[in-house]
């Protein structure tokens, strides 16, 4: 195996009323809002050891309203993970720092074979 799974770093949840659903996760399960980006209508809640983001967006025709699911892996290498995804037909996308339940470190993006959009995310740098 060229890297594994350590556990969900984060999920991304499209949702229609921002406030609200950060009120109800605030009470229902007593997570704290952890950081907030204004200019993509995104909250970003600490879950325990992981995050729940949740953004203000329609939700697609197919009525899901899960963006992308994020797993934390180890090591992060994009050319080994490329390797092992390519032999499925899966292409990534470009490596890219991004923010996650540890802080920022390099993440990329695939599609599963239904179009679910998944994240792997290295260690926080």
């Amino acid at each position: 195996m060229t890297f594994h799974v350590e556990r969900i770093d984060h999920v991304v949840l499209r949702v229609r009323n921002l406030a609200g659903m950060v009120r109800f996760y605030e009470q229902a399960l007593g997570f704290k809002v952890e950081r907030t980006l204004d200019r993509l209508h995104l909250v970003q809640m600490r879950a325990g050891a992981s995050m729940l983001d949740l953004v203000q967006a329609e939700r697609p025709e197919s009525g899901g309203n899960m963006d992308h699911l994020c797993f934390r892996i180890e090591p992060f290498d994009r050319e080994a993970i490329a390797a092992r995804l390519a032999p499925l037909g899966v292409a990534v996308g470009e490596t890219v720092e991004r923010y996650g339940a540890e802080g920022n470190g390099p993440s990329l993006y695939f599609d599963d074979p239904e179009g679910n959009q998944i994240e792997l995310k290295g260690a926080a740098q």
